[in-house]
């Protein structure tokens, strides 16, 4: 059984940036695509980025792409988001996930993923 651990959210300024970190405990974590995702107060949980196992393809959501950066390290078991020029409209508890293991799932729904950290707020101030 997984364990996902999300740190790094806050408070910051609009045009500010963050780093988030999840790291994983359990099972390989090489072979599964990661995902962020964020849900802010009464909307639905949200696609934010993904990446996939050891090739690291990455794909964002149009609304931070440019401005948010998705990677990993294999080594430590540990998934980003670092998160630039952020806006308030990104405030939101941002959430790792672990993708199922079925090329048959997408990686860009949260129906896609079986396995969530508890969040981490980040909150932008204007």
């Amino acid at each position: 059984q997984v364990q996902l651990v999300e740190s790094g959210g806050g408070l910051v300024q609009a045009g500010g940036s963050l780093r988030l970190s999840c790291a994983a405990s359990g099972g390989t974590f090489s072979i599964y695509t990661m995902g962020w995702f964020r849900q802010a107060p009464g909307k639905e949980r949200d696609f934010v980025a993904r990446i996939t196992g050891n090739s690291g393809s990455t794909d964002y959501a149009d609304s931070v792409k440019g401005r948010f950066a998705i990677s990993r390290d294999n080594a430590k078991n540990t998934v980003y988001l670092q998160m630039y020029s952020l806006k308030p409209e990104d405030t939101a508890v941002y959430y790792c996930a672990r993708k199922r293991l079925s090329n048959g799932y997408s990686g860009l729904t949260p129906q896609d993923y079986n396995s969530w950290g508890q969040g981490t707020q980040v909150t932008v101030s204007s």
